[in-house]
């Protein structure tokens, strides 16, 4: 099941009512991550929820995997996860004991994090779906947010991007043991660490790079932030044989999908070849976190973090809101 297109899903937000509450700190107006309430001056509420389509052969891997990619939404913002709930669509006459391992995964997953399950809904579905509601915390006063890159900051990504590209090409049976292991490996990795680092450090802004891809979520943060994010499209790191498997069409509706989100608000030197603009346009699951950052700070970050890589800069607001070299 694809995700509905960006650009639709916008419009549609753009329509509703604003709310009107002081205890709201992130809501969905500027396409964050995760949102956040206030409950007092201390304690806020960070909340995501997030499902899709199985991502891996491996029921207990897909299950991991869609538990990390929801964990990641709260630690993208600075957040400490606490409950979970799943969701679960699945076919009545199917395996049943599939549906257990992939629950396994994911429950795996969660207590490895320190995450407690309380429950979830379930629903007959043809086209099995799966994955996580997630309930953090925050101190209201260090959420970090996609709004708040300055301008003389360096940006950070902290894991390579590729997997829509080699989940595709797992499924035609053209992936390599090497990438598809590259890409389960990212995939379940989890951004505890890359979040804990980047609020010891005093990170300004972060976003997590799921199915917006990178060029998508980096407009999401130039757009709140009011900036411009120059990205060297030869720093930002990829999974193995990416580009390669573009070059055999190995893409998903994504990339599409996402060139339309960003519209002409994106800049990309015509010397960029098209392989590494659609590995930039390739939506990801469980993905890295960008985060926006002083350059001092970033040299620790990824000093810790050996998969974190400078891939560009925030200058002030020109023209366009990203620009790619």
């Amino acid at each position: 099941m694809a995700k509905l297109a960006p650009s639709d899903l916008a419009q549609v937000l753009s329509k509703l009512p604003k709310q009107e509450n002081e205890n709201i700190i992130v809501g969905y107006e500027h396409s964050d991550d995760a949102g956040v309430f206030r409950l007092n001056e201390d304690v806020a509420l960070v909340q995501t929820l997030d499902f899709f389509t199985p991502i891996a052969d491996e029921p207990e891997l897909y299950g991991r995997i869609a538990a990390i990619n929801s964990l990641n939404d709260v630690y993208a913002m600075g957040g400490k996860p606490l409950t979970a709930l799943s969701i679960v669509c699945y076919p009545q006459k199917g395996d049943w004991d599939v549906l257990g391992e992939i629950l396994h995964g994911g429950h795996q997953a969660m207590s490895e994090e320190g995450v407690a399950i309380l429950g979830g809904h379930s629903v007959d579905d043809q086209e099995m779906k799966f994955g996580y509601s997630v309930t953090g915390t925050v101190d209201p006063k260090q959420v970090i947010s996609n709004m708040g890159a300055k301008s003389g900051d360096v940006l950070v990504l902290t894991k390579p991007i590729g997997t829509g590209v080699i989940s595709t090409a797992i499924k035609f049976e053209k992936a390599s043991e090497e990438s598809k292991e590259a890409a389960l490996a990212a995939m379940t990795t989890s951004a505890k660490t890359a979040s804990e680092i980047m609020q010891r450090v005093g990170a300004n802004s972060c976003t997590d790079v799921t199915g917006f891809g990178l060029m998508g979520h980096a407009f999401e943060m130039a757009k709140a932030s009011k900036v411009t994010l120059q990205i060297s499209s030869d720093k930002v790191p990829l999974l193995p044989d990416v580009l390669e498997l573009i070059g055999q069409k190995m893409l998903t509706r994504g990339d599409r999908n996402n060139r339309e989100y960003v519209g002409d608000t994106v800049f990309i030197d015509p010397n960029v070849s098209a392989a590494t603009q659609s590995a930039l346009f390739d939506p990801q699951t469980a993905g890295g976190l960008l985060i926006s950052l002083g350059a001092e700070e970033a040299e620790i970050l990824t000093g810790e973090i050996e998969s974190a890589k400078i891939i560009g800069e925030v200058i002030e607001y020109r023209d366009q809101l990203i620009e790619v070299s």
